[in-house]
């Protein structure tokens, strides 16, 4: 397996040119007949300090940003997948023929390589890895979307109940209002109407000992001093409605 830049200048290049260029641009390789990776400057000494912002599913490398800039400006690297940086790039090679798994199979339910898919795979359900990896985007996406209705719906229960307690705690207060202001018309003429019949008892007290008096001219003399009344509470003034004192506020519920 070859870094696609080495490709890119091998007919132009001794091998130990590539080397160099290859790693001074920052890309991890294998070239044939190596067994072991050759090392990026991404992971030297100098460069241990350093976050990688990126992955390459194709080098199978992580670069820090001055590094991965040449993926934007290389046509042929341009083409390459990057990803958010991971420490499981080798995990996407295939043990079998040390190529990328970019497809996926479906009957085996595994990731496998181009060469798998035409070998011990061959007429098995497959699908591109990066179809696979869309679709659980998508699933995720879909989740967040039932996870946002879910907390609106809470939300919204949340904020209609206070709502409500409110509404309904106002309500009352109206209610206890009116029905202290009831109360209080209700006493004060219930006190007034006691008071005539106190005083119209009296008067009619007094009347009746009057009728009695034989001397007229002391029946004179005292009929004026009956004559003054308090004046009366109209009827009208009297409106008992119990049932249609809070009318006006449960119809505005």
């Amino acid at each position: 397996m070859r870094c696609p830049l080495v490709v890119i200048f091998l007919e132009a290049n001794k091998r130990k040119k590539l080397t160099h260029a290859c790693r001074r641009w920052g890309h991890a390789f294998i070239a044939e007949g190596d067994k072991k990776h050759a090392i990026s400057e991404d992971s030297t000494h100098r460069a241990k300090k350093l976050k990688a912002v990126k992955s390459c599913m194709v080098c199978l490398a992580s670069y820090y940003e001055k590094h991965l800039q040449h993926h934007y400006d290389v046509p042929q690297l341009k083409k390459h997948k990057l990803v958010d940086p991971t420490k499981k790039l080798q995990e996407n090679i295939c043990s079998r023929h040390d190529e990328v798994m970019k497809m996926f199979c479906r009957t085996d339910q595994q990731c496998i390589c181009y060469l798998c898919s035409v070998d011990e795979h061959k007429g098995h359900n497959t699908v591109s890895a990066a179809r696979v990896q869309d679709r659980e985007k998508d699933v995720k996406l879909l989740q967040q979307g039932l996870e946002a209705v879910n907390g609106s719906a809470d939300k919204a229960v949340e904020d209609s109940e206070k709502i409500f307690t409110e509404l309904i705690r106002s309500l009352k207060m109206q209610i206890r209002f009116q029905q202290e202001t009831e109360l209080s018309r209700v006493k004060d003429l219930q006190e007034k109407l006691e008071q005539e019949i106190t005083e119209l008892k009296r008067k009619d007290a007094e009347l009746k000992q009057l009728s009695h008096t034989e001397d007229h001219n002391q029946f004179l003399h005292n009929y004026p001093s009956l004559l003054p009344l308090s004046p009366s509470t109209h009827s009208s003034s009297i409106n008992i409605r119990p049932l249609r004192y809070f009318e006006a506020v449960t119809a505005a519920v």
